[in-house]
């Protein structure tokens, strides 16, 4: 396997060389990437060259909140990513790190992701390390969100078994 992440490795102008050695190696390819510098032609050329996934990452349901945590307009740009992924049949991994700020919507999330026709939705609890390690006091949640998250996790888990893989990774 070979999972392409970085910062950010769209930004590689040799990107879609190393996806086409990687396939040559009849490695699986997956891209990890926040989607923002993506386009569709250049996706088309990444699946050419053999990429076989993509892990997209989100902030959050709602455009405002999603950009604002971003720090960029992103969120219709990751949107229009994830459409291509579905149009194109690439798999698609969603990340969305979890916060006090989105946690209530986790139940939006796991939507999103539906809609999105995601095959893996991942719902990692913020690591408090670097800039999140500074913004804690704004980021950190109560014991009772991650628990009601982690049930309403637990309930799509088991609804959308077989159609959507959920994982919550618990807070360190």
């Amino acid at each position: 396997q070979l999972h392409l992440t970085g910062g950010e490795p769209l930004l590689r102008d040799d990107l879609e060389a190393l996806v086409e050695e990687a396939h040559r190696l009849d490695l699986y390819v997956n891209l990890i990437t926040s989607g923002i510098p993506l386009d569709r032609d250049r996706l088309v050329r990444l699946r050419e060259c053999g990429l076989d996934a993509v892990q997209l990452s989100l902030q959050d349901t709602e455009p405002e909140a999603a950009d604002r945590m971003a720090g960029t307009a992103a969120h219709v740009r990751k949107l229009a990513a994830a459409r291509w992924l579905r149009e194109l049949h690439i798999p698609l991994t969603i990340s969305v790190v979890l916060h006090r700020g989105n946690l209530s919507r986790v139940g939006e999330i796991i939507a999103l992701a539906e809609r999105l026709g995601a095959s893996r939705l991942e719902l990692a609890n913020t690591l408090y390390l670097g800039w999140a390690l500074a913004n804690r006091a704004a980021l950190l949640p109560t014991r009772e969100q991650v628990d009601e998250a982690r049930a309403v996790a637990a309930a799509a888990r088991a609804r959308l078994a077989g159609a959507l893989d959920i994982i919550f990774v618990t807070p360190a």
